[in-house]
């Protein structure tokens, strides 16, 4: 089980290549993402997006089926999806039969419960309203059909996973690489808990760092992708101003990196926006035609954070790989026998 413990962070190395960053502006419940008058800027005049950030959020990445294929509810709807969702994890939460939202059919494991959660309690709100998914495009909020080809790849992947006996088979996430379900992105998708984020940014850079497993996406501003033959397990980003909206593009992954079984190829173009000083709306498009049928698209806001961001201690307390693998291989002992 990984620990997280909290101590000063790695800032000082982060300035040292890029700058300080700006204090934490405090949290606040944001309830529009209109376009203020201003916006905060730096001193070349684009907006201003550091800070420490947080996108942790009940919204589900796909639309629920009760709400008929609609982006947006009424409070009152909202207010009921929300105080279903407390009661079902408070029910898993008692009851210790199921981890609440973990791997399905998990019993009494002695992992995580709902005390080491960060969702937050509400759906997201923008433009005024609650949405019911972070999907925007499909128009029903579904992730769209993958291919026939994914399907086959994906099989591949369990299969090789399930061979236990060989380390590079088990998730980046679980070997204390990367941190899980695409916490840093990109796309950077709220998770069950350490969805903090704090951004410092230069004329020529923009840095996130990320607090689960410490991980850092590095944004070069009117750079150049690296050649093809070049693959980074966050991709390769550059980004440009398009007004006051950062445009970033990446490129270049690994296939140990996939998200929801792309490929190496997988392209995703992300809109970091400044609408008010505590808030910045976040859309991302993935594009990889070897594995969606059409490119799909989703959005929801960063608010702003009191900070700071926590450690993550994962190697440190990453007893689970080395006892699979024992276990593993205690069996094929007994098997050869």
């Amino acid at each position: 089980m990984k620990h997280r413990m909290r101590g000063r962070f790695l800032c000082a190395l982060v300035a040292a290549a890029l700058c300080a960053a700006l204090p934490a502006e405090p949290a606040a419940d944001v309830t529009s993402s209109a376009k203020p008058t201003t916006i905060p800027r730096t001193p070349d005049g684009h907006p201003d997006l550091q800070g420490t950030w947080t996108n942790a959020t009940i919204t589900p990445l796909e639309r629920p089926l009760q709400f008929n294929g609609r982006l947006n509810v009424t409070d009152a709807e909202a207010a009921a999806f929300e105080k279903d969702d407390a009661r079902h994890v408070q029910e898993l939460d008692q009851s210790g039969d199921r981890l609440p939202f973990g791997p399905s059919g998990s019993t009494g494991t002695g992992t995580f419960n709902a005390l080491f959660f960060e969702r937050g309690t509400e759906l997201i709100r923008i433009n005024g309203v609650k949405r019911t998914s972070l999907i925007i495009d499909p128009p029903d909020g579904r992730l769209p059909p993958i291919t026939d080809e994914a399907r086959l790849r994906n099989r591949t992947r369990g299969n090789a996973r399930a061979d236990a006996t060989d380390v590079k088979h088990h998730p980046l996430s679980e070997r204390c690489i990367l941190g899980f379900d695409s916490t840093a992105g990109p796309p950077m998708l709220p998770v069950l808990y350490n969805s903090t984020y704090q951004i410092v940014q230069t004329s020529d850079t923009v840095m996130i760092l990320v607090e689960m497993v410490h991980d850092v996406r590095i944004i070069r501003i009117n750079g150049s992708h690296l050649p093809a033959s070049v693959h980074l397990l966050l991709g390769d980003s550059i980004g440009h101003w398009d007004g006051d909206a950062l445009i970033v593009d990446t490129t270049n992954f690994t296939n140990q990196t996939p998200f929801h079984g792309s490929t190496e190829n997988l392209h995703v173009i992300e809109r970091f926006e400044r609408t008010g000083a505590n808030q910045i709306l976040y859309r991302a498009t993935m594009i990889d035609p070897a594995t969606f049928s059409k490119p799909w698209s989703l959005e929801y806001p960063f608010n702003a954070a009191p900070g700071p961001l926590y450690e993550y201690a994962c190697h440190e307390g990453n007893y689970a790989l080395p006892d699979i693998l024992a276990g593993a291989r205690k069996t094929d002992s007994r098997l050869t026998k």
